[in-house]
């Protein structure tokens, strides 16, 4: 490995020495980032951008969000006139312009007429050491004294109560270290009182008694890479409906659990900063390295941790990244710890979102009227999505793709994963089933029966679990319906077929965004043949339209491979040719 110094990454964490003289850096570090000049993971840059395009919305009528520097700096400027770390020779805390860029965001951003918090939520996802728990300190003790609110209550929370007493007694450290904070703060064994408003920190954890009494004003989740279940997380989401301009923030490292909220969390701001799905009350910053290739590259290291040079030296890094790479235990944590990146699977991805948008032409479905295609279905075992569609073969060597899918309310009202059901919805890609814990196969049964009016569905597709009542009730209305086995033979074909298909920018299917959604959760699987089987990686990746679609593409590929014409064959003499 080269050996770094300062001076070849001082494109990276020495940025604050050319920091403009203004107070807040949030918008200057956003800047700084998009033009390059502070190196960034591709999820950060992509924040950055995020807060750049509001700030040109800013006030609308489609966008009611504006950007207060005052408001956003407030936390920034308590922090680093009252607030230090308990450890360390520190006499000042000086936040970073990425500090100033989080909470600048998450205290900035207010709806332009009543001046409340536009995110109501915030994922802060970076590497180990870089100063976590200091913000999660500084940020508590704001809220608590400066934020007006009264009787706010500022849990700090952790899957154990020993994690959370971490948090906790370094936010109580901090108090006792500030002459001006213990004139007006009163620490107590098991809490923080600010008596001026009625306000209080205190530890909690999952296994905590006094969860169902809090009124959050401000709710701090530590490592909820720790997280089996939303169990704590519901607590608190459903302990702040008093609260004017409540706000819960995650801050966390990547880690071993993927199955769990973090997995869900981190995937949902990936959406949302690539435009997948849209939630503009939810602040992302994620950070970690964008390839493996990086692990080599200490340059890039600053990509999963902001803080390097800070709190983080870089020749102790690379020290500790030298011995921990020869033993595969070690070097698997500190990938996930310090380069910031989730423990991978063997899965690769379908298609690269850059692919997916290639595919916008659109068509209108009414011109179709009358024309062959093929159906496809996925019916839900649980409470979850269903998925139809029908695909029509075009002259042109296109395919379009009609998709519509179902899914009950009662998943919906009691969901954690902030889909955009409610949107998907009012655009017609999706109906939220009123009636029943599970979508009536009935309503999939209609809609077949609907569209064979416009259309001439020539075969209905499945994949046989739980289809039986359905199949028989379709053939009973006239359609022929074909069974498709849901193995590496079958699927893996039409996979390919249907992803050269993409790569060429052969597929419409109108921007339908819930079936776009699909897509980009489509990972693969393959066995040593080379052959493929869809998956999904998490709980909150559905791919219930896709797997409909590629139930109905094993046998449009073979309409595409047809050769046109009649088929017959004339062989021509050569003494015919000089008739």
């Amino acid at each position: 490995m080269k050996k770094m110094t300062i001076s070849t990454i001082s494109k990276g964490f020495f940025h604050i020495l050319n920091k403009p003289s203004s107070t807040l850096l949030t918008t200057w570090y956003a800047e700084q980032v998009v033009q390059g000049k502070i190196i960034a993971s591709k999820n950060v840059i992509l924040a950055c951008k995020r807060h750049l395009n509001d700030l040109k919305r800013a006030g609308t009528d489609e966008f009611p969000y504006v950007f207060d520097e005052e408001l956003g700096h407030r936390p920034i400027r308590f922090i680093e006139k009252f607030c230090r770390p308990s450890k360390g020779n520190y006499k000042q805390l000086i936040l970073q312009p990425w500090q100033h860029f989080i909470l600048g965001n998450l205290f900035g951003w207010v709806h332009k007429d009543e001046k409340l918090r536009r995110f109501r939520e915030g994922l802060i996802f970076v590497g180990r050491k870089n100063g976590k728990t200091t913000i999660i300190s500084g940020v508590s003790l704001y809220g608590v004294s400066k934020d007006g609110e009264n009787g706010a209550d500022i849990p700090l929370l952790a899957n154990s109560m020993k994690q959370a007493r971490l948090l906790f007694d370094e936010a109580k450290a901090m108090v006792k270290s500030s002459p001006k904070l213990r004139k007006h703060i009163r620490t107590l064994r098991d809490a923080i009182h600010y008596d001026k408003t009625f306000s209080k920190i205190e530890p909690q954890a999952s296994d905590s008694e006094k969860l169902d009494g809090l009124n959050t004003h401000i709710g701090v989740f530590d490592e909820i890479h720790e997280y089996k279940d939303y169990k704590l997380i519901n607590v608190i989401k459903n302990s702040r409906g008093s609260r004017s301009q409540p706000l819960i923030i995650y801050i966390t490292t990547a880690g071993y659990q993927l199955d769990g909220p973090l997995v869900d969390y981190y995937e949902q701001g990936v959406d949302t900063l690539n435009g997948v799905i849209t939630d503009d009350r939810t602040f992302y910053y994620l950070a970690e390295l964008d390839d493996p290739k990086e692990f080599d590259q200490p340059e890039m290291w600053i990509k999963a941790n902001p803080n390097l040079g800070v709190s983080i030296k870089l020749e102790d890094m690379i020290e500790d990244w030298e011995k921990a790479k020869r033993i595969p235990a070690e070097r698997n944590d500190f990938i996930t710890k310090r380069f910031n990146i989730f423990v991978k699977s063997d899965e690769q991805s379908f298609l690269d979102y850059e692919v997916i948008k290639r595919n916008k032409k659109e068509i209108n479905f009414d011109e179709l009227r009358g024309r062959p295609c093929i159906a496809g279905f996925d019916l839900s075992q649980t409470e979850d999505f269903t998925s139809a569609c029908l695909e029509f073969w075009l002259d042109t060597g296109e395919i379009a793709v009609l998709s519509h899918s179902w899914i009950p309310e009662k998943k919906v009202l009691s969901d954690n994963e902030k889909i955009p059901y409610r949107e998907w919805e009012k655009h017609g890609y999706l109906t939220i089933c009123k009636e029943g814990d599970y979508v009536d196969y009935r309503l999939v049964y209609n809609w077949f029966v609907d569209q064979s009016k416009r259309f001439n569905i020539e075969i209905v597709t499945f994949d046989p679990a739980n289809a039986y009542r359905l199949v028989e009730d379709l053939k009973a209305y006239g359609f022929n319906t074909l069974s498709v086995r849901q193995g590496y033979i079958t699927l893996s074909p039409a996979l390919k077929d249907a992803k050269e298909l993409f790569l060429d920018g052969k597929v419409i299917f109108n921007n339908n965004k819930l079936f776009r959604w699909y897509i980009n959760n489509v990972k693969l699987v393959e066995d040593r043949n080379g052959n493929w089987l869809p998956t999904k990686q998490s709980r909150y990746r559905k791919i219930d339209g896709f797997a409909a679609f590629l139930n109905a593409h094993t046998e449009v590929m073979k309409k595409l491979a047809t050769p046109k014409g009649n088929g017959d064959i004339k062989f021509v003499s050569v003494s015919d040719l000089f008739k």
